[in-house]
Parts: structure tokens; sequence; C-alpha cells
């Protein structure tokens, strides 16, 4: 899985950018959560580049960057959870689930109707 470092607040702008010709997916990681470490894991066991090569994922380290996790929610409209997966599209959060509701297939079919 090729992730973005999600490390800088400018990063959001370019998020925004970017969803206007494909959808961006984040993933809000906490390193200290065995939750959070379960659900990336399942995610990139299942992640296939031929089936998602027209999503973007970015990956935020929470714990490093936990004011970049409050400016997402603010911009998105999206409560602040982890883990957690936002899909953004045309600037906007078009989906977002967390915790066990974290699933390959539904991301992909979620990112395939944008």
């Amino acid at each position: 899985m090729n992730w973005t470092n999600l490390e800088n607040t400018t990063q959001l702008e370019d998020i925004k950018k970017e969803s206007h010709s494909q959808p961006i997916m984040i993933f809000k990681h906490s390193t200290r959560c065995s939750i959070s470490g379960m659900a990336i894991d399942r995610l990139t066991r299942s992640w296939k580049e031929s089936e998602t090569s027209h999503i973007k994922p970015y990956y935020l380290d929470l714990i490093s960057y936990r004011q970049i996790s409050n400016q997402i929610a603010e911009e998105f409209g999206v409560q602040h959870e982890s883990p957690q997966v936002i899909l953004v599209k045309d600037g906007k959060a078009v989906y977002d689930t967390s915790h066990m509701g974290i699933n390959y297939k539904e991301i992909l079919s979620e990112s395939s109707s944008l």
C-alpha cells in the first residue's frame, strides 16, 4: 500500500484539490490502540492496487499529529474517532467509518460509486 503521510495541515488543501480528480482516503491511526492496529492490519492485508488505483490513501499518525486530526474534523465536518477512515471527493467528506466498521470491500464500493 502506497500511503502518503499526512504530517502538515497545509496538506488538507492539497487533499481537497486532489479530491476533484479522484477519491482520497484518510486513515486516522492511533499507534497506541490495539483496535486501530487491527483495523489498519486488516485494511492493508486486503488492499489490492489493481482494485484501488483510483483511490489515493493518506495515513495520519494521530498521536504525533493530533492537531491535524482536529482540523480534519472541523474542515470536513466529521466527528473525531480512532481508528477512522474518511473518503473525500470534490473537497467534501462523503463517507466515514471507524473501529470495526472499517471494511475494505465497503471502502472499495463507496469509492467506486464516486
